[in-house]
């Protein structure tokens, strides 16, 4: 067994978090570790980089070089069939049947999946994000920004995740897939309810309950792809319903992957990006050296751009996403079956004292923030990625240049956390604040 104790020191002789942890004693699945997990990883990374966590039966990967590994080689480390392993997991047939009767179909997410296939899906995927097409968005996201901001400014205090992130994010994806306004106060409980998917601690009846929803979310997205199908606008919808490619047999998405790539780009679009608009700002609230060089310096891009990065570093929104083995591998020193179900801990290779030097530092100079695994790598990562940095720098920088003495409305060991293996992602996040005059 392993222990690890206050007393611990990292690389550089930075402290580790505070706790005492036993491996083989506790689980990622424990709420008190999902909720504060760092110590739990510095545990892993130092004696067993890749840990069977028996209550979640999968086995934790926790080093930088490991994940590393893992994402070059998709052959041996399937994604498709990892994802597959962990969707409604306990609940999978219950699910379909309901989804299939109640919410135009089952629609599995091609996105999701392994090459060659998830080349030709990630190909079409790719026109709705062009650089381009982003560069234009930053306008309208700053006007987003700035006019939600203001409508807090003289209130001094607000909760940071429903009356900030949440709204920021649906805003700016509703507009970008080109749906209604009537359907923003929907889109927090459809996010929860499909990453609750891959989060594989739902209950039966929470199970239900979010069927329900994706139910609701399908016939909805279904209706506008019908409509884009009809009579294209410019939006993300009409983009993935008309992309096209070099592909001579499957130039085009069909109706079975639109419905679910647009699902994903609601989704993913909104759930990660507010977590880390809420990340964003508990680290304002708690480090004001951090925001004060932030303000000093709001119109310089390069430090802005390296605020986002280090950001995504250190509290990176998705905490964990999973892989299978196809074949007996050793890894990490361990030997894995075939089979093997793998959760790649992003959070943990993050705070990976051997990469990243004394990690739980938000160090603006860091001189390999470029390395940070937030958004994965190789060819599974994140294909919004550019969106998502550009909603986060704009979300910075008409923060800092309109609101200052930004705390904590509570202590910070009073945080809640979301119940999910897939992100680390706050609850509540009171905070206050005045408006910056100068």
């Amino acid at each position: 067994m392993v222990t690890i104790d206050a007393n611990a020191q990292g690389a550089g002789s930075c402290p580790v978090d505070a706790g005492n942890i036993t491996l083989g004693e506790v689980s990622l699945a424990d709420p008190e570790i999902l909720a504060r997990p760092t110590a739990f990883y510095a545990a892993m990374r130092r004696e067993d980089p890749v840990h069977y966590d028996a209550k979640l039966d999968m086995y934790l990967v926790s080093r930088y070089d490991d994940l590393q590994t893992v994402v070059r080689d998709p052959a041996t480390f399937s994604l498709e069939r990892g994802y597959q392993a962990q969707y409604a997991k306990g609940f999978n047939d219950e699910f379909r049947e309901i989804v299939i009767r109640d919410g135009g179909g089952f629609f599995a997410d091609p996105i999701m999946t392994d090459p060659p296939y998830h080349t030709r899906i990630r190909k079409l995927l790719e026109s709705a994000f062009s650089a381009h097409r982003v560069k234009e968005l930053e306008p309208r996201i700053t006007a987003i920004v700035a006019d939600l901001i203001e409508s807090f400014a003289d209130k001094g205090q607000i909760e940071t995740v429903s009356e900030f992130s949440v709204p920021l994010t649906v805003r700016v994806i509703c507009e970008q897939l080109g749906l209604g306004r009537e359907y923003e106060n929907k889109i927090g409980g459809w996010s929860l309810a499909v990453a609750a998917q891959i989060g594989r601690m739902q209950t039966h009846e929470q199970m239900l309950e979010n069927a329900r929803q994706i139910c609701e979310l399908q016939n909805c997205l279904i209706a506008n792809i019908r409509d884009r199908e009809r009579q294209p606008r410019e939006d993300m919808i009409s983009d993935l319903v008309h992309a096209r490619s070099d592909d001579e047999e499957n130039p085009t998405l069909s109706f079975e992957e639109v419905v679910p790539l647009v699902r994903a780009l609601l989704i993913a679009g909104n759930e990660t990006t507010a977590t880390a608009l809420s990340n964003l700002l508990m680290i304002l609230a708690t480090q004001p050296a951090v925001a004060q060089q932030l303000a000093e310096a709001v119109d310089d891009e390069r430090l802005l751009t390296r605020f986002v990065e280090e950001l995504l570093r250190l509290e990176p929104p998705v905490r964990g996403l999973a892989r299978m083995t196809t074949r007996e591998v050793e890894l990490g020193g361990t030997l894995l079956p075939a089979n093997a179900h793998l959760l790649l801990l992003f959070a943990s290779v993050n705070d990976d004292e051997s990469v990243f030097p004394c990690p739980r530092e938000f160090d603006l100079n860091r001189s390999n923030i470029g390395r940070q695994m937030a958004f994965s790598a190789g060819i599974h990562r994140c294909v919004g990625l550019s969106l998502a940095r550009m909603e986060l720098k704009v979300a910075a920088r008409e923060i800092v240049k309109r609101l200052e003495n930004i705390q904590l409305a509570i202590a910070p060991q009073e945080i809640n956390y979301l119940p999910t293996v897939a992100t680390h992602s706050i609850e509540r996040l009171p905070i206050t604040f005045t408006r910056r005059r100068n």
